[in-house]
């Protein structure tokens, strides 16, 4: 008898667990822009995505991981070719991103908040530069679209070029260490 209730109480178990279902994003359909600004103005551009997933549980996303490719960083905002490619150069250089040594940027998930009209928030770990730190963030899903604006302080990924976190007396040469990542995923 205790058998018989052993295994009902493991077969109700098991009909109770759900299991979390994961969707691949659509990468040509997805979008990463990025913004970053300076004394007297700014520039944007954007980077691809080289791969991505989330896990989904009862309208919750309970894992997943983004990798962007930062050797497709690009500037939008230069008409010039030669100052769009010497500024896209520079992005790439050790100065700021050092794409040669460190090519992706990942954001693994590791908490989220249950969707709730629309929006969730959802913290995790993004790596830039080898540097990993915690970064938390809402994103508003709309059908298979989900949206996010997050805002990045470089210098905790050592990105210095510019930054009055670490270098004195820079005036109107600074860059502010906080950029924005505009992000469109579609799953």
């Amino acid at each position: 008898m205790k058998k018989l209730g052993l295994v009902a109480v493991l077969l109700l178990a098991v009909s109770v667990v759900t299991f979390a279902q994961k969707k691949e994003v659509k990468q040509e359909a997805s979008e990463v822009k990025w913004t970053g600004k300076k004394i007297g103005g700014s520039h944007n551009g954007a980077i691809e995505l080289k791969s991505g997933y989330f896990e989904f549980n009862n309208n919750q996303i309970v894992g997943g991981e983004v990798v962007m490719d930062m050797n497709t960083i690009t500037n939008a905002d230069l008409e010039d070719p030669g100052y769009n490619e010497k500024l896209v150069g520079h992005l790439k250089s050790d100065d700021f991103f050092g794409v040669e040594k460190y090519p992706t940027a990942t954001f693994v998930v590791s908490k989220a908040t249950k969707f709730t009209e629309g929006k969730a928030s959802v913290s995790g770990k993004l790596t830039i530069k080898g540097k990993t730190e915690d970064v938390t963030f809402d994103v508003v899903k709309s059908g298979n679209e989900y949206k996010a604006v997050v805002e990045v302080d470089r210098s905790k990924f050592d990105v210095r070029y510019g930054s009055n976190s670490f270098f004195d007396n820079l005036g109107d040469k600074a860059i502010n260490d906080i950029f924005t990542l505009d992000i469109t995923l579609s799953i």
